[in-house]
């Protein structure tokens, strides 16, 4: 069953110059879309990189296997994490 296309309550407005206008006309032209659509699509793009950005972790290769390794083959519990096992254990149930 098709879903239901999702609604567009919100808007956002922004005011320019004529300039700012114009090229935001003759771009959104080139690629054969409303301003609207021009913006809105650019403007995701940009958001998406900016999250990637500020959200994602880049590791180089030595840092990437130095992470890896303590995934795969984390050292054994020592007496201070195995102390706050057993609170945590206990203060939960």
């Amino acid at each position: 069953m098709p879903r239901p296309a999702a609604t567009k309550d919100d808007r956002l407005q922004v005011r320019l110059d004529a300039k700012s206008k114009s090229a935001l006309q003759r771009a959104a032209s080139y690629r054969h879309k409303t301003v609207s659509q021009f913006v809105l699509a650019t403007a995701l793009e940009e958001a998406e990189k900016v999250i990637r950005e500020n959200e994602a972790v880049t590791l180089s290769g030595p840092d990437w296997k130095f992470f890896f390794d303590a995934l795969t083959k984390p050292p054994k519990p020592n007496a201070a994490l195995r102390k706050a096992f057993a609170k945590y254990k206990k203060t939960t149930g």
